[in-house]
C-alpha cells in the first residue's frame, strides 16, 4: 500500500504574503517545499537537525522583544 501523507504549515514570505510550506516523505526522504516553490529533500538524520535548528530558533526568538 502506498499512501502519500502530506502536511502544510501556514507561514509567511518576507513581503509579509500569506505561504505554505509543505512536508511530505517519497523514498524514505523528507521534503520540504516552501515558498516560493524552492525544495529542499533531508535525510532522515537531517530532519532532526532541522528539528534541532528549529528548536532553537524557536527559543531564541521566544527571548526577543515583540514587535
Amino acid at each position: 500500500m502506498n499512501s502519500h501523507r502530506e502536511w502544510s504549515v501556514s507561514c509567511r514570505d518576507l513581503a509579509g504574503r500569506k505561504r505554505d510550506v509543505t512536508v511530505f516523505v517519497r523514498q524514505g526522504r523528507v521534503v520540504l517545499v516552501a515558498p516560493p516553490g524552492e525544495t529542499a529533500v533531508f535525510a532522515p538524520l537531517d530532519v532532526g537537525r532541522l528539528r534541532a535548528a528549529l528548536r532553537d530558533a524557536v527559543v531564541d526568538a521566544s527571548t526577543e522583544p515583540a514587535d
